[in-house]
């Protein structure tokens, strides 16, 4: 059985290039009302590259779903498209695709999954204590 949230928090963003920073200020803004000041860093960025991959490989405006744990954030990211990311080995100098190598550092764990109705989720949590 699944564990279930002490909290939750959700947004929808639009197709568009200021998505990006509405969901950062979403996920800090709950993050900070949370007494979870201390772990907003990495978040941000791992929404922030998230947010950027279902803009622009999906196409498609997105959900973002926050979850608090005892110990530990769910963030969800939802976006229509059915082609699912993959983690490729970059160079170290390389410019582009690189989001998901960042989201493998920041994060405890993330994985996708695509759902039955079309599109997909990108999950990533982190440990956090207040």
């Amino acid at each position: 059985m699944p564990a279930i949230p002490d909290w939750r928090h959700v947004a929808g963003f639009p197709d568009d290039a200021a998505s990006m920073s509405q969901a950062r200020a979403f996920v800090t803004g709950y993050l900070v009302d949370h007494d979870l000041r201390n772990m907003v860093d990495d978040p941000q960025v791992v929404v922030s590259e998230l947010a950027t991959n279902a803009l622009l490989h999906g196409g498609t405006g997105f959900l973002v779903l926050l979850f608090g744990f005892r110990g530990s954030v769910r963030m969800e990211v939802y976006d229509e498209s059915v082609d699912v990311p993959v983690q490729v080995d970059t160079a170290e100098l390389a410019v582009g695709r690189r989001g998901l190598s960042i989201v493998d550092t920041l994060s405890r764990d993330w994985g996708v999954a695509t759902q039955a109705t079309g599109g997909k989720a990108v999950r990533a949590e982190f440990d956090a204590e207040g």
